[in-house]
Formats: structure tokens, C-alpha cells, sequence
């Protein structure tokens, strides 16, 4: 077969020897991320109006996403992917400028169990999405997006979330000055709880305090979590919050926690920097067995902040990571 001669003066290559498609991960800075090892989608591989199929892949091994000594997911990867798909569909698809500002006003998210056991490799994921835009007016943008996550055809979590988008200068006058999670860090901060009264198993991991009642804590992240404070921000993230509620859930529920299978949060504003964050528990503990149910709510100097609502079976974990 005759191969035309490249720029190089080397043949071309034939079809049959094209290297495949490689793949990678999207730009970190698509999906608000510092670290590239905290980016779990891969691609966008369609398009159609509002509707779009993405690829994603969650690691065998991570930091903090991960479950049961490390034999399953992390379901609160689901909630992380939600998180980076509206906002990977916001400055690719709807044509929100990098440098605008989100706020994730509400998510929900169901995983399936079963569906997370870790393989021997990598998990890979399609992603089918569809965006409402509910509000387009030229310094405010808002949008509605729900995502199925699939694994070999099954799927392993869905739910969606509610974002607002704001440009720069208009965030600025509606935060003004704020400092930065550098400032979670000044002497005399409350010791955190003991990793296995809140479901984790490493110090760093906890982002609570007791108060000595299992149905409130104070919220007290480690600002240099490698993968909650991914990057310097004036406020508390909403995934910290997520976890935060995760946290006290369990701790309100032993010794019959679970992981959720479902959660849904509405956040009421800013968790600030600087002033002290009550978390409290309201909790159906039901028998084992039963289906348990906990409502978390934080409040900041006086006002909510977040609205948490946890739902699983109920049962005894095995083992502290469980969480």
C-alpha cells in the first residue's frame, strides 16, 4: 500500500496503525480545582441542546473518597461529581466565563451500594446530564442540572443540584472583604471528636467538634485537608458541610449507622470563616434493620446556613472507615 509522505519525510500511517483516543482528565480549572488528582471527569462525548453525555472516572485508591477500608466508593463521590459536572457544563456548554463565581444552592444525590464495590481498576463512568436554565440575565445566571451516573450500563448514583452564577465584580460587592480558610487555623480552636465517634478513620478527616450531646457539634474543619480545602476560598465549602453532616449523623445514629444512600442539602448562605457553626441532629433511629432518617441543620450566628436531610438502612458498620 502506497503511504503518502509526512511533514517529517516519514510515511503516514496506515488506518489500521493510528494510535487509539487517549484519554485524560478535563482542564482542573473547569471544574474549580487546583489539584489534578482531584478531577474525576474525563470528557464530554455529546451534545444536544441541554442534554449531554460525559465520561468520568472515580480512582481504586483516594485520600478521602473511599469506604470500607477501601473495598468500596465513597458515596459522597456522587456528590462531588455533581458538583463538577454543573460546573464543567456551565463554562463549556452554557457559556459561563471562567472566573464567574458559583453558588450551589441545593443537590440531592442517591447512591446504590452495592454498586460501589471497588474493582481491580479504575471505575469507569458515563454520565447522562440535562441543564435548565432558570434564570439569564446579564450579571446573574442560574441553572437546574440532574445526572444519572452509570458503571457498565448499570447506574451507580443520580440526583442533580440547583446553581447560580455571579461575575466577579458582583461577588465582590455582595462578600466584600472575607479572609481565607488560612484563618480556621488560630491558636485556642476546640479539640475536633475523635475520629471513630463520627465514622472516619484519620484525625484530619473529621470536621466536628463535640459538645458533649451526640446531637450537636460545632463544625471545625482542618483547613490543609488536602481535598476539602482544595484550593483557598472565604468560605466554607458546601462539601465540608455535606460532610459535616454526614459526621454528626453518625454520630447521633451509633451503633446503627450506616452510610446514607441518600442525601439532599439546601444551603441558605455562607458558612463565614470567622464565627462559630452549630450543627444539631434530629434523628429516627427506628430498629435495626429499619430505615433510618436524620435532618442536620447548621446555624451561624443565629440564621441557617444548611439544611441536611440523611437517609439509609439501617445496621452496624464494620469497622470505623465505614463512614
Amino acid at each position: 500500500m502506497h503511504q503518502s509522505p509526512t511533514a517529517n519525510g516519514r510515511p503516514a500511517p496506515s488506518p489500521s496503525a493510528v494510535e487509539p483516543t487517549l484519554t485524560s482528565t478535563v482542564p482542573k480549572e473547569l471544574v474549580h480545582r487546583a489539584a489534578v488528582a482531584e478531577v474525576f471527569l474525563t470528557g464530554c462525548t455529546e451534545a444536544d441542546g441541554h442534554h449531554f453525555l460525559l465520561t468520568a472516572q472515580w480512582p481504586r485508591a483516594h485520600g478521602f473518597f473511599t469506604a470500607d477500608g477501601g473495598r468500596r466508593h465513597d458515596p459522597l463521590l456522587a456528590a462531588e461529581t455533581i458538583r463538577q459536572t454543573g460546573l464543567f457544563l456551565a463554562h463549556t456548554e452554557l457559556n459561563v466565563p471562567i472566573g464567574h463565581q458559583f453558588l450551589l444552592q441545593e443537590m440531592e444525590f442517591t447512591a446504590h451500594d452495592e454498586r460501589l464495590l471497588i474493582g481491580d481498576s479504575p471505575t469507569d463512568l458515563t454520565i447522562a446530564a440535562s441543564c435548565v436554565i432558570l434564570d439569564h440575565r446579564e450579571r446573574r445566571f442560574a441553572f437546574r442540572m440532574d445526572i444519572t451516573v452509570r458503571r457498565e450500563g448499570e447506574t451507580v448514583a443520580s440526583g442533580g443540584g440547583r446553581f447560580t452564577c455571579l461575575p466577579p465584580e458582583l461577588y465582590g460587592r455582595i462578600r466584600g472583604h472575607r479572609g481565607s480558610t488560612a484563618d480556621l487555623l488560630p491558636a485556642g480552636r476546640p479539640v475536633r471528636a475523635e475520629p471513630r465517634d463520627v465514622g472516619r478513620d484519620a484525625p484530619i478527616d473529621v470536621v466536628l467538634s463535640p459538645t458533649g450531646r451526640s446531637d450537636r457539634w460545632v463544625l471545625n474543619p482542618d483547613p490543609r485537608h488536602a481535598t476539602l480545602f482544595d484550593h483557598p476560598s472565604d468560605h466554607i465549602p458546601g462539601m465540608v458541610l455535606v460532610e459535616a453532616a454526614r459526621q454528626a449523623a453518625y454520630g447521633a445514629l451509633r451503633p446503627h449507622a450506616r452510610r446514607p444512600s441518600s442525601v439532599a442539602v439546601v444551603f441558605h448562605r455562607y458558612a463565614e470563616l470567622d464565627s462559630p457553626c452549630t450543627i444539631e441532629v434530629t434523628a429516627t433511629s427506628g430498629q435495626p434493620g429499619e430505615r433510618l432518617a436524620a435532618r442536620v441543620t447548621g446555624t451561624q450566628d443565629g440564621a441557617p446556613v444548611f439544611t441536611c436531610t440523611l437517609t439509609g438502612a439501617a445496621g452496624r458498620l464494620r469497622g470505623v472507615a465505614a463512614a
